[in-house]
């Protein structure tokens, strides 16, 4: 049976202080940063191939070709990982903790890079902040 459930305000204030924790540890970092040193990584994030979710996750802007597919793939394995165990570690779901990242990944984007809108819209970082959706926890 699905289960559909709205995000508390304590629920995404305990996932947005373990996320940014992650983050700020390297605990999620690690697999990310050893990406970021792929040129392939590199140029898709440059050119707009791929972006941050809103869901946490990194998507397609367009077509992939089958190189890029495997590698986002593969990245996001590594994240749902992650998520998990985080996720089991602060008694929140992975889409609870996941949201959260997400939120702080598309903060986090440079301008020129790719990120999903709160309305499911690919969005170009401009100089301004990202849009966030409201549920998004306050990150700094």
């Amino acid at each position: 049976m699905a289960r559909n459930r709205i995000l508390s305000a304590a629920g995404l204030a305990v996932v947005a202080i373990a996320a940014t924790a992650v983050t700020a540890t390297g605990m999620l970092a690690a697999p990310a940063s050893a990406v970021q040193r792929d040129p392939a990584y590199a140029a898709a994030r440059a050119n707009g191939a791929i972006g941050e979710k809103m869901d946490g996750y990194l998507g397609f802007v367009g077509s992939p070709d089958a190189a890029l597919r495997k590698l986002v793939d593969d990245l996001n394995i590594r994240r749902k990982a992650s998520y998990a165990d985080r996720a089991r570690a602060e008694g929140v779901t992975i889409e609870e903790f996941a949201f959260a990242q997400g939120c702080i990944l598309i903060a986090r984007t440079s301008a020129g890079e790719k990120y999903q809108a709160p309305d499911g819209s690919w969005q170009t970082r401009g100089a301004g902040a990202a849009r966030l959706d409201p549920r998004c926890p306050s990150v700094g």
